[in-house]
């Protein structure tokens, strides 16, 4: 009878698609045996290997079409060569909360201060929690949606771009786009909004120019802002830039760069 049995359960484990609880069985029910392990002691420790290796697999699915240029991690970041930036912030960001608020949150300032590595290492935390995260810079999502106008199918590409639980634009203001490319931008904003999904985005922009961003149209760029800003937390970093920083320790720093490195104004802090 424990022999049919045994068949069962590794029959059962094969038809259930439970490959890592089958390649657990052996060495566990020798642990079982070996430790005096309950029934359910035991069960639960073949469904925790099984959870833990499905979790993995769903982690490793959600980077693959995440579309980032690479990972990068909280952990990793130098907070030593921004000390303006309020770490208190960031690590109650990596709580994860802002997404069951649906809050945005923006990073604003020079180039090269982190701001990319901190959206990325949101999209990262986001994917690690379960949640899909698409990564793509504003030009590329510009283009993207222009294409998909030529090809009769934006309203599909806006309900794509909605439906991820962080989408991240990084580089706003880099670029400027034109009128139509503002326009499509500003829909996906606002069905985003009216999803409550989160947005993370970076920009070397204040707000203050960010009609320059839309095309020159101010009455759009207010809108946009106006959504953006509802549920925001809005970060700015002030520090100088971690490629200057690199480039001034191997000796090559260049003092008249320093000099026209734009000063944002906006503080840092939580709208609502």
């Amino acid at each position: 009878m424990s022999q049919t049995y045994e068949h069962l359960a590794v029959s059962g484990l094969e038809q259930l698609g439970l490959k890592t609880a089958l390649n657990q069985l052996d060495q566990a029910s020798q642990r079982a045996a070996a430790e005096n392990w309950s029934y359910t002691h035991f069960l639960g420790y073949l469904l925790e290997g099984e959870l833990r290796e499905r979790q993995r697999k769903t982690i490793e699915t959600i980077l693959r079409f995440a579309n980032m240029p690479y990972l990068k991690r909280l952990n990793e970041f130098d907070f030593t060569a921004q000390p303006g930036l309020d770490r208190r912030l960031i690590d109650e960001l990596a709580t994860g909360r802002f997404l069951h608020e649906g809050r945005n949150i923006i990073f604003l300032g020079p180039p090269g201060v982190g701001k990319t590595h901190l959206a990325l290492s949101l999209g990262v935390m986001t994917a690690e929690m379960g949640h899909r995260i698409y990564f793509t810079t504003a030009m590329d999502l510009a283009r993207r949606l222009t294409k998909a106008v030529d090809e009769n199918r934006l309203h599909r590409q806006i309900n794509v771009l909605t439906q991820p639980k962080l989408l991240v634009i990084d580089e706003m203001g880099y670029l400027t786009l034109d009128a139509t490319q503002a326009g499509l931008l500003f829909q996906v904003i606002c069905k985003r909004y009216e999803k409550g999904h989160s947005l993370v985005l970076t920009s070397n922009k204040p707000f203050g120019e960010w009609a320059q961003l839309f095309g020159g149209d101010a009455v759009m760029a207010s809108a946009a802002l106006d959504r953006l800003l509802h549920r925001a937390t809005v970060i700015n970093i002030r520090g100088a830039s971690f490629r200057l920083k690199e480039k001034r320790q191997a000796g090559l720093e260049n003092t008249e760069t320093l000099s026209l490195v734009p000063k944002p104004t906006i503080p840092n802090g939580k709208i609502e």
